[in-house]
């Protein structure tokens, strides 16, 4: 390695480690981040799904229907009037509304009232005819059997971890180059290089490695994390995992430099990293599966870097896949690491 494309990737570290706030979003802020969804979405009982039984006024439900209903401990179960009904359906504080006949007890008529769109309220309508069935007289013609699990790897912090981890290497390799070279734009340092011995290339290489070597710390750091305090699996082969994180860190550090190639100052810079970073936030899968979205987004989504980053993560940490497995992510993110760099070295101005 030449001397100056070493002395350059030692300024570059100086001057990370010389920002709090670079420290801070980089190392602290994955933390607090995981830290926040393992509490809020840690392993509990199941939450009791509440259920109103319209009732109208100077009426009284069903005796049969609420102790059918009360007597599921899947249920809480409030009787509600005509006027609040509608109310709380709207406003979301009853997952279901049971507007049960006059001869309910009596093999009459329940209506159920609930949005379709609603996770919570598909379950209750479930739990409820089944509570109101089996009261009735239903004989399930099938014996069936339960046993209930609880495996690492099928928890929402198991799900987020390996995406909280791509988006921190998205923000950091985006952020880190792309903010800095502008700032050195700004201040005119670029002016002074341009100068001296050194290349494009050493100037921007030299960004590309000072990040490989924050990303051992990043990386060990929120891994490490994870893995003891909440229990967060590593199926797969450190090596392969490594190759991932190099790749996608490549591949983000090349946005990042293309995106300040030729931006002049840092309100620029802001919203074009911005611009760039919105859609992989949304579309990519961070904290909730990308194949949410509808068929026509599929080949948008897919070839985005931070699908393909996430995608590799999750079924290495998770499943514990293999080369053959992650590979088509790996190609996608090493084309926007080749592709990025190659052009932003192309086009890349130093005023």
């Amino acid at each position: 390695m030449r001397d100056s494309l070493a002395q350059l990737t030692l300024v570059r570290f100086r001057e990370f480690f010389r920002e709090p706030d670079a420290v801070f979003w980089t190392f602290a802020f994955p933390i607090l981040l995981a830290s926040g969804l393992g509490i809020a979405f840690r392993h509990r009982p199941p939450e009791l799904l509440h259920v109103g039984v319209r009732v109208p006024a100077g009426a009284t439900a069903a005796p049969p229907l609420l102790a059918a209903l009360r007597g599921d401990h899947r249920l809480t179960v409030e009787t509600i009037d005509d006027t609040a009904a509608a109310s709380a359906l709207r406003t979301g504080r009853i997952a279901l509304l049971i507007v049960p006949s006059a001869d309910t007890g009596a093999g009459g008529r329940v209506e159920y009232q609930y949005d379709e769109a609603r996770t919570e309220a598909r379950t209750a309508r479930l739990i409820v005819d089944d509570a109101i069935q089996s009261t009735g007289g239903r004989r399930d013609p099938v014996a069936i059997g339960e046993r209930l699990v609880s495996e690492p790897g099928s928890r929402y912090i198991d799900f987020v971890v390996p995406g909280l981890l791509a988006m921190n290497l998205m923000g950091s390799g985006i952020w880190g180059l792309g903010f800095s070279i502008v700032d050195a734009r700004r201040r005119k340092l670029l002016k002074r290089l341009v100068a001296t011995p050194m290349s494009r290339a050493e100037y921007l290489a030299s960004f590309l490695i000072s990040r490989l070597g924050i990303l051992v710390l990043e990386v060990l750091l929120l891994l490490g994390f994870a893995r003891f305090v909440f229990g967060v699996p590593m199926r797969g082969g450190v090596l392969q995992l490594t190759a991932i994180c190099l790749v996608s860190a490549l591949a983000f550090g090349g946005v990042g430099l293309l995106i300040a190639t030729r931006a002049r100052t840092t309100e620029a810079v802001n919203g074009l990293m911005n611009l760039v970073m919105l859609p992989m936030w949304i579309f990519s899968g961070v904290f909730f599966a990308s194949s949410n979205f509808p068929a026509a987004f599929q080949p948008f989504i897919r070839a985005l870097p931070l699908t393909a980053v996430v995608n590799a993560l999750r079924l290495t940490m998770l499943q514990g896949a293999g080369w053959h497995a992650v590979a088509p992510e790996m190609a996608i993110a090493a084309a926007w690491a080749v592709g990025s760099f190659a052009v932003a070295l192309r086009i890349f101005r130093w005023r």
